[in-house]
């Protein structure tokens, strides 16, 4: 690999080294009406969230549509401003900083967007949306700008050639692969993948997830990863927090969490995943929520999962559960949490891809 795209100096840190600290995270939207647009209630997209991110380690967070993915990886990057909470990035706290000092941090914090066919300029050649970044951060390439791009195009498996040609040209996850370029051109230290792979096929999902994991060992880089897809997930984080309703219910490490589910959601989610051997599919049992998801401008009291929760008794809908540790690295908000006498799983020493 050539200078252009190398680890930058000074990044090999101690594994445990915590690069993004979350506390008390809240978005929430106004609801205006009325010709003097008065605020008549919000959208409680993000409602309290605590987490950390350590360096080098992907943190995925899990979840069905509308809890608060998504505006999460936003706040994180601060393409959105925290109604409430903070969000420490390597000791200094960018909740609300200015969009003038927030500037020189884009270098280290870049997000990888959802589709590949809308988040490229059609009308820009590749080489001028790769190195955009570039130019806009006014960073000076030791081989100029094209040999820079040219590099970064074939450290994501496509060709110095393409960087005359148009988006429309390519294929999805030849998009997806530029559009990933773009974001490690000025070798940031935290990616915010929302949803990466859930635009492409089937078959071009792994290529690309093999891809993040490939350059995540080569450039030290730390994930978030935003996905709704248990089993990609699975394959590719270090832990996983599953959220609800804009709160986070369980967070734990990926095997832990996939063996051990504590949260009667998480372990919904979970029987939901199809499982490719046929003796193991009749074994489980599939548990099917009733409902639909509350609305977040008015969601439930307490426990936001009591009124679809099949073990919901008269305290789940009086006080809310903590988030606390139920075993070691596992944390679970629940009044009556599953599997919680069953062994924690045996270490594994490689993972899988898929």
């Amino acid at each position: 690999m050539t200078a252009d795209v190398s680890q930058p100096a000074g990044t090999e840190q101690t594994a445990k080294e915590e690069l993004l600290s979350v506390t008390g995270l809240q978005k929430h939207f106004p609801i205006r009406r009325g010709l003097l647009q008065r605020r008549v209630g919000a959208v409680q997209a993000v409602d309290g969230l605590d987490f950390s991110v350590v360096r080098g380690e992907t943190l995925s967070l899990v979840g069905e549509s509308g809890c608060g993915k998504t505006t999460t990886g936003r706040l994180l990057t601060r393409l959105l401003e925290p109604t409430a909470g903070r969000v420490v990035f390597e000791g200094q706290d960018i909740s609300h900083i200015s969009m003038g000092k927030m500037r020189p941090l884009r270098r280290d914090i870049q997000m990888i967007f959802q589709d590949p066919y809308s988040s490229l300029n059609p009308r820009h050649t590749v080489g001028t949306i790769v190195g955009a970044p570039f130019k806009l951060q006014k960073v000076d390439t030791p081989n100029g700008v094209k040999r820079a791009v040219q590099d970064l195009l074939a450290l994501v498996g496509l060709s110095p050639e393409h960087y005359n040609r148009y988006p429309h040209e390519f294929s999805g996850g030849q998009r997806q692969r530029i559009g990933i370029a773009r974001t490690l051109a000025l070798r940031p230290k935290l990616i915010v993948a929302d949803e990466p792979v859930s635009a492409l096929d089937v078959s071009i999902q792994a290529q690309v997830v093999n891809l993040l994991e490939d350059l995540q060992d080569e450039l030290n880089l730390t994930y978030v990863m935003i996905a709704h897809d248990l089993s990609v997930v699975r394959h590719v984080s270090d832990r996983v927090a599953v959220m609800y309703l804009g709160k986070i219910v369980e967070l734990a490490e990926s095997k832990d969490l996939y063996e051990r589910p504590m949260h009667p959601y998480t372990v919904a989610l979970l029987s939901a995943v199809p499982v490719p051997d046929t003796a193991r599919r009749h074994k489980r049992e599939r548990i099917r929520l009733t409902g639909d998801v509350p609305s977040p401008v008015n969601p439930p009291k307490a426990c936001r999962f009591h009124t679809r929760c099949w073990k919901a008794q008269e305290i789940c809908s009086v006080e809310e559960p903590p988030l606390v540790d139920l075993a070691p690295g596992h944390q679970v908000a629940c009044h009556f949490p599953e599997n919680q006498d069953k062994p924690a799983p045996t270490p594994e020493t490689s993972a899988t891809t898929p």
